[in-house]
């Protein structure tokens, strides 16, 4: 990364990091997707079940392929056809998982992680049911408030991602939010922690890279 480009990316990771722990959140950052998974990792046994959330940051790390070639259960519907009640119940088993790992749609300065989500279970096990949860995310998901996120999302994250899923809801065809009434609309829930849940362990490690959406 360039020098000044780094300076600036530093500064803003570690004013984020300060606000994240004065609101409990563990933090760690790290310059690779590489550092990040050495990290991941340190959390993991042969006997740890894995959930995973629907995060392109994730797969980018690769840890997923690994963990599942090493024999760990790993519950993921990502790009698998499944009969419903099947998806379902993985999405059920994520959330009592021994470790949750995802992203964040965006994390702000001010210390909140905002997501936006379409059936839920990614959000509900980043609050409550998983001993661990991890999140991961590259500098370009940190933004400087609520409302700053919540623009983000809307914008960036999800076109992208609808596109990715093949939806058919207007963002995918125009790149941007507008007025969504389809029955395929996939911003549905919002999640913002103010604080680490009472009960839920919650490590946020910021990457100096740019990662998923």
């Amino acid at each position: 990364m360039e020098p000044i480009k780094e300076w600036w990316v530093e500064e803003m990771a570690k004013k984020t990091i300060e606000k994240l722990e004065a609101h409990e959140f563990k933090t760690l950052y790290v310059k690779t997707k590489e550092e990040a998974m050495k990290e991941i990792w340190k959390y993991i046994t042969p006997n740890t079940r894995v959930g995973a959330g629907g995060s392109v940051t994730i797969r980018e790390l690769g840890i997923l392929d690994q963990l599942k070639a090493r024999g760990n259960i790993v519950y993921d519907v990502w790009n698998t056809p499944l009969p419903q009640e099947e998806s379902l119940q993985i999405r059920k088993n994520q959330m009592t998982s021994d470790l949750f790992l995802s992203s964040v749609n965006a994390v702000t300065m001010n210390g909140e992680l905002v997501n936006i989500d379409g059936m839920g279970n990614r959000v509900n096990a980043t609050n409550f049911g998983p001993k661990q949860v991890i999140l991961v995310a590259g500098y370009n998901k940190i933004v400087a408030d609520v409302e700053g996120a919540i623009k983000r999302i809307k914008n960036v994250a999800a076109p992208m991602n609808a596109r990715r899923l093949n939806l058919d809801v207007p963002c995918a065809k125009l790149g941007r939010c507008v007025d969504c009434n389809s029955p395929n609309r996939m911003c549905r829930i919002v999640v913002i922690h103010e604080w680490k849940p009472t009960w839920t362990d919650i490590l946020v490690i910021l990457v100096r890279e740019e990662l998923g959406y």
